[in-house]
């Protein structure tokens, strides 16, 4: 929710708790802990969470809805790349497969650690250093992965994108996981329905095709600029 104020330019004023928990089920320590965590997050955003709403629900699920500012001569869309821009990707991905491979005890305490610093870490800075450059479009990388949310901002933009597969940072240890068969449902399903939207060279293997389609959670900001502000 954050990460969509910052991805627009944005400056989130204040959050709200939306909170789905099996309390029959879990102690009420693992939702304090949640909270806490909420809390330490906001914190660090420089904000304050002002409610939320809570439900019972069959499994933990927690999110916010955050409310921003921008102003409205430099807010950010997925709608203006344009030809000759270049792409700049703040996190690496694979938070995906890492998280099925945490649900399946076969990640090892290094690629965990390395995961949740990832996911914990704010696309604040990022945001804030991109507002002292022209940015001609900017999407935060979730739900839809890397193809995903490239293809809907060169859609929205009219323009298409190449991407140097050796070049995209992935996340240490992502490929062992998916040796072993560990990738989400969301990502599988991304592969398929992208699959049409890309031009995959021969030598790419699927491998590297599905970690591009990975589903992230908090991923990083995708940025198109001008080249030659690129080098600066």
């Amino acid at each position: 929710a954050l990460s969509d104020i910052y991805a627009m330019g944005g400056k989130p004023v204040f959050a709200l708790n939306i909170v789905g928990f099996p309390i029959k089920r879990l102690p009420q320590e693992v939702l304090e802990s949640i909270m806490k965590g909420a809390g330490s997050i906001t914190a660090e955003a420089g904000i304050y969470i002002l409610g939320g709403h809570t439900i019972e629900s069959t499994e933990p699920i927690f999110g916010m809805a955050v409310t921003g500012i921008a102003h409205p001569k430099k807010i950010l869309s997925n709608s203006n790349a344009q030809p000759g821009d270049v792409l700049i990707l703040t996190k690496p991905i694979g938070t995906g497969i890492i998280s099925a491979g945490i649900k399946k005890g076969q990640a090892n305490d290094q690629i965990i650690r390395d995961a949740i610093a990832l996911m914990k870490q704010l696309n604040k800075t990022a945001s804030e250093v991109a507002s002292n450059y022209p940015v001609n479009a900017c999407t935060d990388i979730t739900g839809f992965g890397l193809v995903g949310h490239l293809s809907e901002m060169i859609t929205a933009s009219k323009v298409s994108a190449e991407i140097n597969y050796e070049k995209v940072p992935v996340i240490a240890g992502t490929f062992d996981l998916l040796r072993l068969g560990l990738s989400p449902g969301g990502s599988r399903k991304n592969r398929e329905y992208y699959d049409n939207r890309v031009l995959w060279e021969p030598y790419i293997s699927e491998d590297y095709r599905l970690v591009f389609c990975d589903a992230q959670t908090s991923g990083g900001l995708l940025f198109s600029i001008p080249e030659k502000v690129s080098k600066s």
